[in-house]
């Protein structure tokens, strides 16, 4: 058995758990409940000795469990899946922590198939899943067959087949007499598995009581009755009947009534007196979940809120067309727009198939003129860049044009690269030319 009695943590200015005082009997399993923050992780690592109380005790049968006799005998845990060392085989985890409470070898491979891990218990536990991993950390809490057993989320990360098996496991290691206690946020698994109840809220105690118990503190239950849907004024008669007999009454969204405050046999008896017949007359009692919510909503420390920019899928404006598909778009040689460029100014080209290659060989560009080249560099930036480029392209030199091949016997050859007109070397004077100038 757990005793807990005046337990307190405190983390310097924070205190995790106060004043906590509970029991946590043998033969049954017995939930641990509370929203995040609340100290459940706190009280099971001072259970476990891993942390020391500020003020409190806990004991383990009596005893602290760092004073209990060989306690991994006595005592199996599963806080933390991951701590594990990730290059070692599952089996030769599970040998390590057995050689150190002095548990047979054969235990090891007992526990394994227990958990239906013998086919992977060669394998590193760094490839492991996490339900892989949860499996072999209940494996290291039933290594020493103890009579105590904390549990914290050993459904997480689970397959629906294995979270059946951890349920079926849990309710019978409590039948077999032995201490569970289980630490969950999963409430419809909770309703399956636990019988009894202990719920913390900011550290401290809420509720210890079994599950039926707690159920019919925390919620109210009702009565849903149906009328015919054609007789609308039947449902007016039955509705003044039953508030002038004391029930509350409310309408829900399905056209059903929710009563409150009167038995079911007094509903029937109301309805018949009043000549209504009924469609449904059905006893609801509230989930576990809604009770749960019920008790601990005003111990929550973290709160969602609805998210304004949610859904990125915005609504189009009232009037606006869907847009049109683009005309001889799947027809061959359409080319499509350029991307939007930044700045929002529009491209006069958009739409246009882009500009041919320059040939080797092109005729000469007037004075003046852009190049095809630079004309097709142009047409993909904005207006203002096209301007700007536009203007230092002209003032460069234009490279002179290569002039035909002639015949060696014809006349002679042309160098291969002439200069420009305006740069050209003025040509000598012949010996002709000086006789003339004598004569």
């Amino acid at each position: 058995m757990i005793e807990a009695a005046g337990l307190t943590k405190r983390y310097g200015a924070k205190t995790a758990v106060y004043n906590l005082s509970f029991q946590v009997r043998p033969g049954t399993v017995t939930g641990f409940l509370g929203p995040n923050g609340s100290g459940k992780s706190t009280t099971m690592r001072m259970i476990l000795g891993l942390d020391n109380p500020t003020a409190g005790r806990v004991t383990i049968a009596g005893y602290p469990y760092r004073r209990l006799p060989n306690a991994p005998r006595q005592v199996g845990a599963l806080l933390d899946a991951k701590a594990v060392h990730g290059g070692r085989h599952a089996r030769n985890h599970l040998l390590s922590l057995a050689q150190l409470s002095g548990i047979p070898a054969s235990r090891v491979d007992e526990v394994l198939g227990v958990v239906g891990l013998k086919e992977v218990a060669r394998k590193r536990s760094k490839g492991f899943s996490l339900g892989m991993g949860q499996r072999l950390g209940i494996a290291a809490a039933l290594l020493g067959d103890p009579q105590v057993l904390l549990f914290d989320e050993p459904v997480n990360g689970l397959d629906p087949e294995g979270i059946l098996w951890v349920r079926n496991l849990m309710k019978s290691l409590a039948a077999e007499g032995r201490t569970v206690f289980v630490s969950s946020h999963l409430m419809s698994e909770m309703a399956l598995t636990a019988e009894h109840l202990i719920v913390i809220g900011r550290g401290q105690l809420l509720a210890d009581m079994s599950v039926r118990e707690f159920i019919a503190a925390n919620s109210a239950g009702f009565a849903r009755v149906r009328t015919p849907e054609t007789e609308p004024q039947q449902r007016e008669k039955l509705t003044s009947a039953l508030t002038e007999a004391g029930g509350q009454v409310l309408p829900e969204q399905d056209g059903a009534l929710r009563v409150t405050g009167l038995p079911l046999p007094r509903i029937s008896d109301l309805a018949h007196d009043a000549d209504v017949r009924l469609w449904e007359l059905s006893p609801h009692q509230a989930s576990l979940e809604e009770a749960y919510m019920r008790l601990t909503q005003g111990a929550v420390d973290y709160r969602s809120t609805a998210d304004q920019l949610g859904g990125f899928q915005q609504p189009q404006p009232p009037g606006m067309a869907p847009p049109v598909p683009v005309p001889g778009q799947d027809q061959p040689g359409w080319y499509p727009p350029p991307a939007p460029q930044q700045g929002g100014q529009p491209n006069p080209y958009a739409g246009q198939a882009p500009a041919p290659q320059a040939q080797a060989h092109a005729p000469a560009q007037p004075q003046g003129a852009t190049p095809p080249e630079h004309t097709a560099m142009l047409r993909t930036l904005p207006a203002p860049q096209q301007e700007q480029q536009t203007a230092m392209l002209r003032k460069l030199p234009e490279p002179q044009q290569e002039q035909p091949q002639a015949p060696a016997q014809d006349q002679p050859q042309a160098p291969a690269q002439p200069l420009p007109q305006e740069q050209a070397p003025a040509a000598e004077p012949t010996k002709s030319d000086n006789e003339d100038a004598t004569r």
